[in-house]
């Protein structure tokens, strides 16, 4: 009797990887289960045969799990099949370009992820007929199973701590700069799911999504190096004063620049970025349009905007009416139109997260697991 087909269910909702390992277990397949993309790089040791993958995922997305898992010649032939509710074109052939097999739309098809799989399964027995005489015994290969079952759950633990060290370690720096101005106390949570949504509403890829949530809290990093006198002052800056304040985007560009971290570098970008204006009269390099980085036009909004409906030393805080009019009057002046458009049309998932910015950004716009 043939072993059946051993299956990676990988998602981030615990319903989803149940709901898919009941169909699959009905099918006939053996399945295995992953909720992130570390824990399924890990789990790949376990003589896998094919990969069903979520797009939609938090710290690393689908697309970047299998173009991780095709960096391993091992896994070149591993049929990997991608699962998301998005649709368009531009999705299926980024899922072909990172090394999918195949692609399988949500709400789940009994039927056709039945047939999906089991053609690329037959595909890859023909790949795996000319290994099959190197293959260990198989009360080696079930020790071997045992052992790295044993080991497994270590190793993903440790990959998760060290991602939420990191991730930790980058929100301390800017809790840091932030001591120097308890004005901004809860702004960056805000701006940075502001600019979160603004992201996901151009469409972007969900790995940019997060980049940008969690960059862009380093926006004002560089605020660390300005004066108290200058920073807190409650009435109008002097010349000399305010190109000390500006010099906080030169600051936080050099506190952040030079690193291998893509999150860093996001926020190198974004922390010099953010003060320039559509029309080249920002700050601190005169950029003027789309020479503006779309990060840092993303965030020139969602920071404006938080600033304008929150007290300051130097200001009241201004209600949503009065803040939105004010983005409006600058857009193709000070904000890139387009991103003013996308605010303004969704201003109350604006409202919402400045109400209760602890949400889960994704939670908007995942979709909804369901069988016909």
């Amino acid at each position: 009797m043939n072993k059946p087909s051993r299956i990676l269910v990988v998602d981030d909702e615990k319903d989803i990887r149940r709901l898919l390992r009941d169909i699959l277990e009905t099918l006939g397949f053996e399945v295995e289960v992953a909720s992130d993309g570390f824990e399924a790089l890990a789990k790949l040791a376990l003589d896998i045969d094919l990969v069903l993958s979520d797009v939609m995922m938090s710290g690393m997305d689908g697309f970047e799990l299998v173009r991780r898992i095709r960096e391993n010649p091992h896994f070149h032939d591993l049929p990997i099949i991608i699962v998301t509710g998005m649709t368009t074109r531009k999705d299926r052939l980024r899922a072909v370009e990172v090394g999918a097999n195949d692609f399988v739309a949500k709400p789940f098809d009994l039927m056709e992820i039945n047939v999906r799989i089991k053609s690329l399964l037959r595909m890859k027995e023909a790949h795996d007929e000319l290994k099959r005489h190197k293959q260990e015994l198989e009360g080696i290969v079930a020790r071997r199973t045992l052992a790295l079952r044993n080991a497994l759950d270590e190793t993903v633990e440790t990959q998760r701590m060290l991602r939420k060290a990191y991730i930790e370690t980058i929100n301390r720096l800017v809790i840091a700069a932030e001591y120097k101005d308890k004005g901004t106390a809860g702004h960056v949570q805000r701006m940075s799911r502001y600019s979160a949504m603004l992201a996901r509403k151009l469409g972007l890829p969900p790995g940019e999504i997060e980049l940008i949530l969690r960059a862009s809290p380093m926006h004002d990093i560089g605020k660390i190096g300005t004066p108290e006198e200058v920073l807190l002052k409650p009435g109008r800056l002097t010349d000399e004063e305010w190109d000390l304040m500006k010099q906080h985007t030169l600051i936080g560009g050099d506190i952040l620049k030079q690193s291998s971290s893509e999150l860093l570098q996001t926020g190198e970008v974004i922390a010099l970025s953010h003060h320039e204006k559509w029309d080249g009269s920002g700050y601190p390099h005169g950029l003027a349009g789309e020479e503006i980085p779309l990060w840092g036009r993303i965030c020139a909004v969602a920071d404006v905007f938080d600033a304008l409906t929150n007290e300051r030393p130097y200001k009241p805080a201004f209600s949503n009416e009065e803040s939105l009019k004010i983005l409006k009057d600058g857009s193709g002046v000070h904000f890139d139109p387009q991103l003013i458009e996308i605010f303004a049309g969704n201003i109350d998932e604006v409202i919402s997260i400045q109400s209760h910015p602890e949400l889960d950004v994704y939670a908007p716009f995942k979709p909804a697991a369901t069988l016909h």
